[in-house]
């Protein structure tokens, strides 16, 4: 048509077309030539290329930076909570009588205590066992420690326990030790590891003559159950066969209280076949404010670093800096996430709430009190004693 064409037969050049492109209306359009890359490379403002080659990367480097932050704060719109826990109120008083106690429960008073065993899988927190140990041992009929030579996520370790079980003589009469090896699977899920030590640990409970009845704690070491919550439940008929513990949740030492939400912890009337040891949610009954969950609540720098290499959370470690010990001991005194963080919430509401540094307790009041009676030799975990020894 004649309004397509030039005079020349070549391809119509609207008069309104910038200059710019004036040397190239001539080609064909289907060939992207070097000089129409350049036409087109000159027709874009500065406001373009800013955003192109400033903004973009930034912003790609930004995901890539806190993409994990983005994902946890985004998850009340891709996960929802889960079922709340029914609460069982908590009574005690030193001065009250167990049978009043058991009463106020809904329970009954039994004729004799039952057997209490504590059985937990064991890295390196001989500090916290030791405490651990030391709460409940007037209430404990066994103790049953599982440890073996590797890390859940693979890593060679040495045998902690059994280099220092001569710190633990006073339960020894009353300790079934057993060991595992490990298979040391680079690149395995460490859940997977960590879902065979407890089978093993299934094995030792039942050569350390647990039987029908007995109550068996179900926690890992630093989640401690005070004394008088297992004097309650073994002195108390009707008790829920399965029964989570609500714990306070603190975070490196007494002094940074994170919640009170810490419920993996749980005590199992034991049936022969039926009780597994697991740790996670096995029913919807848990008694309220029955112990504390110290995690990562380490005398030494090294421990610290070692466990968040070592545990099944390890993916978190995304960027080597992370396990750098002075950055380590910073985030340990100011309270805040070793692994850079948000908060594990399900709604907005709680995790805007609980962002930022946990605030500082300055309360000693009812912690094991095994802590408080050699107070000098774990101040690192009271109120006022964030440094760490470097070793």
């Amino acid at each position: 048509m004649w309004w397509m064409m030039n005079e020349g037969g070549g391809h119509y050049c609207s008069k309104k077309t910038d200059d710019i492109c004036g040397d190239v209306c001539g080609q064909e359009s289907s060939r992207l030539s070097l000089s129409r890359i350049r036409c087109i490379l000159r027709g874009i403002d500065l406001k373009t290329y800013i955003f192109l080659f400033i903004l973009v990367p930034t912003c790609i480097f930004g995901i890539y930076i806190h993409g994990q932050k983005i994902s946890y704060f985004l998850r009340p719109i891709w996960e929802s909570p889960p079922k709340p826990f029914h609460d069982i109120p908590h009574y005690f008083h030193e001065n009250v009588s167990m049978e009043a106690l058991c009463e106020l429960h809904g329970w009954r008073i039994r004729e004799f205590p039952r057997r209490v065993y504590d059985a937990v899988l064991f890295s390196n927190e001989v500090d916290i066992l030791t405490i651990r140990w030391k709460e409940l041992y007037p209430y404990i009929t066994h103790f049953v420690l599982l440890e073996s030579n590797s890390t859940f996520t693979g890593i060679p370790k040495p045998m902690v326990f059994a280099s220092h079980r001569d710190q633990f003589k006073f339960i020894e009469r009353r300790l079934t030790y057993g060991t595992i090896g490990g298979r040391f699977k680079k690149g395995e899920n460490p859940f997977v590891e960590e879902a065979l030590q407890r089978v093993a640990l299934d094995y030792l409970l039942k050569m350390a003559g647990i039987s029908d009845d007995d109550l068996l704690i179900m926690s890992d070491v630093d989640e401690i159950p005070s004394r008088h919550t297992i004097n309650l439940l073994r002195w108390c008929d009707d008790i829920p066969q399965v029964l989570h513990l609500r714990l306070k949740n603190y975070l490196y030492s007494f002094e940074f209280l994170v919640d009170n939400n810490s419920w993996r912890a749980s005590v199992h009337r034991y049936q022969t076949g039926k009780t597994r040891y697991a740790h996670y949610r096995q029913t919807d009954e848990i008694l309220a404010d029955a112990g504390w969950h110290c995690s990562f609540c380490f005398r030494h720098i090294s421990e610290f670093i070692f466990k968040m290499k070592a545990y099944s959370h390890n993916d978190r470690v995304r960027f080597s800096h992370y396990l750098n010990p002075k950055r380590v001991q910073r985030v340990i005194c100011k309270g805040a996430d070793l692994f850079d963080m948000l908060p594990e919430e399900y709604t907005f509401k709680d995790i805007i709430g609980k962002m930022g540094p946990i605030p500082h307790s300055f309360s000693a009041v009812h912690l094991p009190s095994y802590l408080l009676e050699n107070a000098d030799k774990y101040k690192f975990l009271l109120p006022g004693n964030c440094l760490r020894e470097n070793e």
